[in-house]
């Protein structure tokens, strides 16, 4: 008991807060930015513009198929290599919005092609254009679809924040490693005050989807 006193004291508990803070703000970030990027482009690979859309799908495809690590080591210690340097905090947010954009951008296209082709018939049928059936018909009922996969995608966003700690970011597991670095009685207790951190954000997050989900169906 004494060991968890000693490895929940306040000054632990603030420094493990400090570092939630730095995963809450880099998943925020990213997750905006993701879904803005990754919505564009994945209405640009379901539209089909000619070329642009094939090498659209093409980056997407090789981004999705690349390890979150890779984009990581690469963000930090490569993109150095051709002068341009960013900071901890920078480098996880746009290599996450990068990979992510890319897993984004194809629950898109699949919520749009999910919906009935009669709806954009129908709205075309009464004088509207195809980008006003696109914008007003097809993505609000593809949204609702998308919801769901959105949700699960942005989860794996925030627990993958934990893949910076190998960049020095300061966030939560970096800085329990630091804690029971000092002390490997602290190692369990550690554990179990991540998972309680995680926990709470990442079920926070699919309640308020879930609500989201439930208005708008």
């Amino acid at each position: 008991m004494s060991n968890l006193a000693e490895a929940y004291s306040w000054i632990n508990l603030r420094y493990l807060l400090e570092g939630l803070w730095v995963t809450i703000e880099v998943s925020v970030v990213s997750i905006i930015l993701s879904f803005i990027f990754g919505s564009i482009l994945g209405i640009i690979r379901y539209v089909r513009f000619p070329f642009v859309s094939a090498i659209v799908g093409f980056v997407i495809d090789l981004i999705r198929n690349l390890p979150l690590l890779l984009l990581l080591f690469f963000t930090y210690f490569g993109l150095p290599k051709i002068g341009i340097r960013m900071e901890p905090l920078s480098a996880a947010i746009a290599a996450m919005t990068v990979f992510e954009s890319a897993m984004i951008a194809e629950i898109v296209r699949s919520g749009i092609q999910a919906v009935d082709t009669g709806q954009m018939e129908g709205a075309r049928s009464v004088g509207m254009t195809y980008w006003q059936g696109l914008r007003v018909i097809v993505l609000p009922q593809a949204m609702k679809k998308m919801i769901p996969p959105l949700v699960s995608q942005f989860i794996s966003l925030i627990k993958d924040t934990s893949l910076a700690t190998i960049i020095v970011l300061p966030e939560l597991l970096y800085r329990a490693q630091i804690i029971y670095g000092q002390n490997t009685r602290y190692m369990i207790p550690m554990f179990i005050a991540l998972a309680v951190m995680y926990f709470v954000v990442c079920y926070a997050l699919s309640l308020v989807a879930s609500g989201l989900e439930k208005r708008t169906s």
